[in-house]
């Protein structure tokens, strides 16, 4: 148990975009901008971004939620209508949604 909510009820969001030819730096500000906000929401416990080693033009979004309530929170925000609306113009996106099996 967290002090946030069961732990069995969390989603995580793994999504891996990659960006298209020259598009490298306006993804990584897209993204940048994400952060603050989908932090500030009820609902999340983590929103982070990585980079892969060895090749700039690939991030990963790890995102956690207390639960399926909060996702769909999550995505009637503004910002992330303004994500979705741009994402496909500087990269391609593939995401997965998660439900914990054994999380510490």
């Amino acid at each position: 148990m967290t002090s946030q909510g069961n732990a069995t009820s969390h989603v995580k969001i793994m999504a891996v975009l990659t960006a298209k030819p020259g598009k490298a730096e306006e993804l990584q500000a897209l993204l940048d901008g994400m952060l603050a906000p989908s932090r500030a929401e009820p609902g999340n416990l983590r929103y982070d971004l990585w980079r892969e080693q060895g090749n700039a033009n690939r991030f990963v979004l790890d995102e956690l939620y207390v639960d399926a309530a909060a996702v769909a929170a999550h995505r009637e925000t503004p910002h992330f209508r303004d994500y979705l609306g741009r994402i496909a113009d500087v990269a391609e996106r593939s995401a997965l949604l998660l439900d914990p099996v054994q999380v510490a």
